[in-house]
């Protein structure tokens, strides 16, 4: 045992130094923490978990709203994969989630490397580009679904001054998503950018200036330094948009007046009382659940930083 002097109302005291805990007193701190973290993962678990497991449940029963009915196995699943209206929502819902997440991240990107660069009034430039961010969905889309009008939207109007015609833009389902992955590009990302711009701060400023000593360029900076250098940032980023849009409810009614169908509206509407398809409903639940679950499997797995944990 090494002892230390220190210096203490005029005397010398010895100070122990270096003794580990007693094994005791880390076994009682142990089980103090699972009976105190006990009743959350209880409650989480109750709030959470059940519901999920009883929907799977019911997804193997003729279920209606007022009984579980008898087991017919797949046969839910089945009708819905014959459902044209199901495989419509899962197309839309695909399309809307690759074509906008792809867009989000680019221009998020970009908009991150610009803001990261030091300029005059940095500050009130990152502060403009969050505003899109701070709309709720439904705000957003209802502005521009009420810019896009052809009797009152401004953009039809300019449109037509420069000579474009006098087509809709919302006059079809085709429109109506174009019209949908920019509107939600053009809300959600200044999130991407944030979570970006948040990640570019964590790059020590030492390695791109010995790689710019050494003669590298801004592309080969980009993609030897930054970009694993940013792999958590981006798969957080990738991430939350991605399950974010997967389930994309909202937008698509308010933009295109309940018009657009996508997995989670399609849920809606066959669960409702009035649809009278509660086990159909069910099943699609669970595949919109255990999709999710596959996406954000696939992006651990693809965008995990240390290459010595891959399996």
């Amino acid at each position: 045992m090494t002892l230390r002097a220190s210096r203490l109302a005029g005397r010398t005291v010895p100070v122990t130094g270096g003794r580990s805990r007693p094994r005791g007193s880390a076994d009682a701190e142990g089980r103090l923490a699972v009976a105190m973290l006990s009743p959350a993962v209880l409650l989480v678990g109750a709030v959470a978990l059940v519901p999920v497991l009883y929907t799977l449940y019911l997804s193997f029963h003729d279920a209606s709203v007022a009984e579980t009915g008898p087991y017919n196995g797949l046969a839910n699943y089945r009708a819905l994969l014959d459902d044209p209206d199901f495989i419509t929502a899962s197309a839309n819902t695909a399309v809307f989630t690759a074509v906008s997440v792809v867009l989000e991240f680019g221009i998020g990107l970009a908009a991150a490397l610009a803001l990261h660069r030091r300029f005059r009034a940095r500050g009130l430039v990152r502060s403009a580009v969050l505003v899109p961010w701070a709309f709720p969905v439904v705000v957003s889309a209802l502005m521009w679904r009420l810019m896009l009008q052809d009797q009152v939207g401004i953009v039809p109007y300019l449109a037509r001054q420069i000579g474009f015609g006098d087509s809709s833009l919302l006059s079809d389902q085709h429109s109506l998503m174009i019209a949908s992955i920019g509107v939600d590009v053009w809300k959600t990302t200044p999130f991407v950018t944030l979570l970006l711009l948040a990640g570019l701060q964590t790059i020590p400023e030492e390695l791109n200036e010995a790689a710019l000593v050494d003669g590298a360029g801004p592309l080969v900076r980009l993609w030897r330094i930054t970009l694993p250098m940013l792999k958590p940032a981006i798969l957080v980023a990738l991430l939350f948009r991605t399950l974010e849009a997967w389930s994309v409810y909202d937008l698509f009614w308010v933009m295109s007046d309940r018009q657009l169908e996508s997995l989670s509206t399609y849920v809606y509407r066959t669960v409702r009382i009035s649809e009278l398809a509660f086990a159909k409903g069910t099943a699609a639940a669970v595949l919109v659940f255990l999709s999710s679950i596959v996406i954000a499997l696939i992006y651990m797995r693809t965008l995990r930083s240390d290459p010595g944990e891959q399996d």
